[in-house]
């Protein structure tokens, strides 16, 4: 059997979301992701770097994770479970050696973890499935202590800070960075253009909103995954804070000295919770979630007890929450005047050729030519300096 043996620089982050943002084609990433989702795998993916090394199990076995998967199908080397000892052997920017499922520096074995194949993924996510059950059980108990917690913002709107942005009576768009939130704001740029609607970023959401050539009207989040470039665009802040009330975004802001005007927001469960709650408070007429979790498969994917409040916020604005993909299903862009006039070009082309297949139509094309070789010399003769007499 052949020995697998992939080169490149270890770029080390316990935070996937993170180490992300630093990770150039090549490279390898060292992560410690348990259960590593559909968007973690997709960010990854999208960096292209040669290897993926987890001190975690990529795949726990409490339920069937998108994410190994994708890694797997998208070529790039996995291997598990190689404790954390890589984190205290190896130094961000070194250059290591990854062999079948060994780690190597400078030829000398670092750690050994388990190498991940088409089979060995198949295999973990069939076996996975007998856990579903227990999730279920959990997420429902999860939802049951979130909605008493949050009753009254459920219920009432009661706890919804007062903003700036106006939101009454007008769409409102909320950008999340999650599953296919890049696929989504492009084929709603047309819906964009037309309807004008109230933009809501959460946090990195806000930078995908910028990358797509918009500006976000509100940014709401723990402001901790989210660019100083969108921070600063003009945007109103939204600072998502702990129950008590305790808000560490706000610490970040301070420094960027953008605390002032920014707005906090205490409630449990996650930012895109709250933005959709505050969007339905604040009177929007409907709200459109780009990379937001709607089906079970992601709110287990998610991997958080938190998750079962996004099930709960979206029973709650039902009526009013429509899924970008619906949207871009439903709406059509209307014909733009470059369109038809490329359309009335290409008609007049065809025409044109159809006539010079014809005598009839060669003669009245040589009139026309004939016509407008006479206009143009008359034309020329009006800028045609006469001869004055002596």
């Amino acid at each position: 059997m052949s020995t697998s043996r992939t080169e490149g620089v270890a770029r080390l982050g316990k935070r996937t979301k993170d180490l992300t943002k630093r990770l150039r084609p090549g490279e390898i990433a060292i992560i410690d992701h348990e259960d590593i989702d559909r968007v973690a795998a997709e960010a990854l993916v999208e960096r292209e770097p040669a290897a993926v090394l987890n001190v975690a199990a990529s795949t726990s076995g409490r339920y069937p994770n998108a994410g190994p998967r994708i890694l797997v199908d998208a070529g790039i080397v996995l291997v598990d479970s190689l404790g954390d000892e890589v984190f205290e052997g190896i130094r961000d920017g070194e250059r290591i050696t990854v062999e079948d499922g060994w780690v190597l520096l400078e030829g000398e074995p670092i750690a050994e973890g388990a190498r991940q194949d088409d089979a060995s993924v198949t295999a973990s996510q069939e076996a996975s499935r007998e856990g579903l059950s227990e999730q279920l059980e959990l997420f429902a108990e999860n939802t049951m202590e979130y909605m008493l917690r949050e009753r009254d913002l459920l219920l009432d709107g009661i706890g919804a800070p007062e903003v700036a942005t106006r939101m009454d009576g007008r769409p409102v768009l909320i950008v999340v960075r999650g599953y296919h939130y890049k696929e989504d704001l492009a084929t709603l740029k047309p819906f964009l253009r037309e309807n004008r609607p109230v933009i809501i970023g959460v946090d990195g959401g806000a930078d995908a909103v910028l990358e797509a050539g918009f500006r976000p009207d509100m940014i709401i989040g723990d402001m901790d995954s989210v660019s100083d470039r969108a921070l600063r665009s003009g945007s109103e802040l939204v600072v998502h804070a702990y129950r008590d009330g305790r808000a560490p975004g706000m610490e970040r802001l301070a420094e960027l000295g953008l605390a002032e005007g920014a707005v906090s927001f205490p409630a449990s469960g996650t930012s895109e919770d709250i933005a959709m709650l505050l969007a339905d408070e604040k009177g929007a007429s409907v709200i459109v979630a780009v990379g937001t979790h709607g089906t079970l498969e992601e709110f287990l994917d998610k991997g958080r007890a938190g998750m079962s409040s996004t099930f709960l916020t979206r029973l709650r604005i039902g009526s009013k929450l429509v899924d970008a993909k619906g949207v871009s299903r439903l709406y059509r862009q209307r014909i733009s005047t470059f369109q038809l006039v490329l359309l009335a070009l290409a008609g007049l082309a065809a025409l044109a050729v159809a006539l010079w297949a014809t005598p009839g139509g060669q003669a009245l094309v040589q009139i026309l030519f004939a016509r407008l070789d006479g206009l143009l010399s008359w034309f020329t003769t009006l800028f045609t300096p006469r001869a004055t007499g002596s």
